[in-house]
């Protein structure tokens, strides 16, 4: 915990830092509140000018950059300029801090296909896990899902386009009456998700990019 304190803080000197990018694009989301949210403008110079790996999240509020700031057990924590955090594990969200409606935690029933890599999994695979909101103290829900592959898709990310293998995800929400979509663009060499589309909440889609990945970069 200390670690992740000084980390914490480190990060946040830098991201305060004038005409940042990534204090910029938080900024840009507060505002968003008051204003409407804001197309984030962010080029691979700004980019590659932060010594973090980074990635944007854009949800109905707005859009922000968020740097990695501690990775354990597989788990990288990732922090905007204004405090949030957001935890993911293999490519899935598995908790939020500071946000208006959060994820408390993720348990899945046997194993997790995000950890076995999206790329291997087998058309139609049906999983079910475990997952708490912070909003109503709902603690527990059951969330099942039945993933398809979708073929390969060329998505930009920054000033590259990308050929990448998309994965939905069909899923339902027990006791609330919620079903959604989530999308995963995955590497198809070896299963890294550098986009996806992910309902963490019912109040709370998330569209996250990884700009600056935690992980080789092929030229």
């Amino acid at each position: 915990m200390k670690f992740l304190r000084l980390a914490t803080l480190s990060v946040a000197s830098l991201l305060v830092s004038a005409c940042n990018p990534l204090m910029t694009a938080s900024l840009d989301t507060l505002k968003a509140a008051f204003e409407g949210p804001e197309p984030l403008e962010l080029t691979r110079q700004q980019v590659d000018a932060t010594p973090y790996y980074q990635i944007t999240i854009a949800a109905p509020t707005g859009e922000a950059v968020m740097a990695l700031v501690r990775q354990q057990d597989g788990v990288g924590f990732w922090m905007a300029s204004t405090r949030q955090i957001l935890m993911l594990e293999d490519g899935l969200a598995i908790r939020s801090v500071g946000f208006n409606d959060n994820l408390d935690g993720t348990r899945f029933d046997g194993e997790s296909p995000f950890k076995i890599g999206l790329h291997r999994i087998a058309d139609g695979l049906q999983t079910r896990r475990h997952v708490d909101f912070t909003d109503g103290y709902r603690m527990g829900v059951i969330l099942t899902s039945r993933f398809e592959k979708k073929g390969l898709e060329t998505v930009q990310i920054l000033d590259r386009d990308v050929e990448l293998l998309r994965v939905d995800e069909e899923i339902a929400m027990d006791g609330l009456d919620f079903t959604a979509r989530n999308q995963y663009w995955v590497d198809p060499a070896d299963g890294f998700i550098m986009a996806s589309v992910q309902h963490l909440t019912p109040e709370l889609p998330l569209r996250i990019v990884q700009v600056r990945p935690n992980k080789p970069v092929v030229q």
